[in-house]
């Protein structure tokens, strides 16, 4: 879609707020953790000290356990934070499915169980925050196909399921290698992809390059470290910080106009995610932030509210 000229070059803050569990054990009921989550009030303040409208898609155990609710009360006394829904359905009753792999992916539950799981949430979240969700993330990506309907029968806006270039097929999920950064329509929804760029000599046929590679042992590597492809996901988790400025460079640069960022809520927290193991890794998480949020004020790029966006795409 065409935003207004006036909405100018804007980027998009979205949290993945959730438990912390065993990213390398199999999905369970239990076995999960919100004390990281008390750290999310003084990194929220972090955020609005940069001018950052924050959005955080909360899962069932964030929405019901009362440190979570007092962490989320107190990021939206602070300002600057837009409260929405994140499907983890193993931990997101009713608990009809057997869960494994494939029904980790919300899409691939019988429509009305997906449904019945996204109101037990959507009815947490109001009694947290007095008013319905409107933004959306299936959790690991898992966008089905009733999904979308689903949304906007609840009265969602947007949703932010798709991750552009990347695939979660060989897992029984959803392959969005078809799908761009641009934002676009889905009858009533307005789909935000997170923002996935492509870097390199290579970069003008990006995804076919990619998947070539992809199919070749190392492949995506040895473009990577030659210089020739770079597959860059806007995002702290994994992604240096060099790779992450280039890559908002090009995308700025070839003119997109709202890139869209993410992470994980329990990577402030050491010892929570793969991605931040140690006082190190959290530093580095903060430089990069410090990094791309310059950068951003160097290119002249906005942030942007969840209500600024949907204004701007009325």
């Amino acid at each position: 879609m065409a935003w207004p000229k006036d909405f100018g070059k804007r980027f998009t803050v979205f949290v993945d707020t959730e438990e912390s569990f065993d990213w390398n054990g199999p999905f369970r009921h239990d076995g999960w953790s919100v004390a990281a989550m008390a750290a999310l009030p003084a990194a929220h303040a972090r955020f609005v000290g940069h001018g950052v409208a924050m959005t955080y898609l909360i899962d069932y155990p964030i929405a019901t356990e009362p440190v979570a609710i007092g962490a989320i009360r107190a990021i939206m006394a602070q300002g600057s934070a837009t409260i929405g829904t994140q499907l983890h359905p193993w931990v997101n009753p009713p608990f009809d499915e057997i869960i494994g792999v494939r029904n980790s992916f919300a899409g691939n539950l019988p429509p009305a169980l997906e449904a019945a799981k996204l109101d037990r949430l959507g009815d947490a979240i109001a009694a947290i925050t007095g008013e319905r969700p409107v933004v959306y993330r299936a959790g690991r990506y898992g966008l089905g196909r009733a999904t979308l309907a689903l949304l906007a029968a609840r009265g969602y806006r947007i949703d932010s399921s798709m991750r552009a270039g990347y695939s979660y097929a060989a897992q029984g999920g959803p392959d969005f290698r078809g799908i761009g950064n641009a934002a676009f329509r889905e009858g009533s929804i307005l789909e935000l992809p997170l923002t996935t760029v492509f870097t390199g000599m290579l970069r003008r046929g990006g995804q076919r390059w990619y998947d070539y590679a992809a199919a070749l042992p190392h492949g995506p590597g040895v473009l990577a470290r030659s210089g020739l492809l770079n597959r860059v996901s806007l995002t702290p988790e994994g992604m240096p910080l060099a790779q992450a400025c280039e890559a908002i460079r090009v995308a700025v640069g070839e003119g997109t106009q709202l890139l869209n960022l993410s992470f994980h809520s329990p990577s402030i927290v050491p010892g929570h995610t793969p991605y931040v193991r140690d006082a190190a890794d959290l530093a580095a998480f903060w430089a990069w932030w410090d990094g791309v949020l310059d950068l951003f004020d160097r290119l002249c790029v906005r942030s942007a509210s969840v209500a600024e966006v949907l204004a701007a795409a009325a």
